[in-house]
């Protein structure tokens, strides 16, 4: 398993844009996901990416105060 600082050095890599304040909210699994899906976009073999079944499809957050 990578620790959560490297999971955030590989999204970034692939999508320099996401802050990184914003991702250390995450989980080291949900960053995992996330990577997983980054990755799976970049295979122009994939035809789809499939959610995992543990985990929501639709999520919210609230901005900090």
């Amino acid at each position: 398993m990578h620790s959560k600082h490297n999971l955030i050095d590989a999204i970034r890599t692939h999508n320099p844009t996401a802050p990184i304040q914003w991702l250390s909210d995450f989980s080291p699994e949900a960053l995992r996901v996330y990577l997983d899906h980054l990755l799976s976009t970049l295979d122009p073999k994939q035809s789809a990416w499939v959610r995992p079944g543990d985990t929501p499809a639709i999520t919210s957050r609230s901005a900090a105060a």
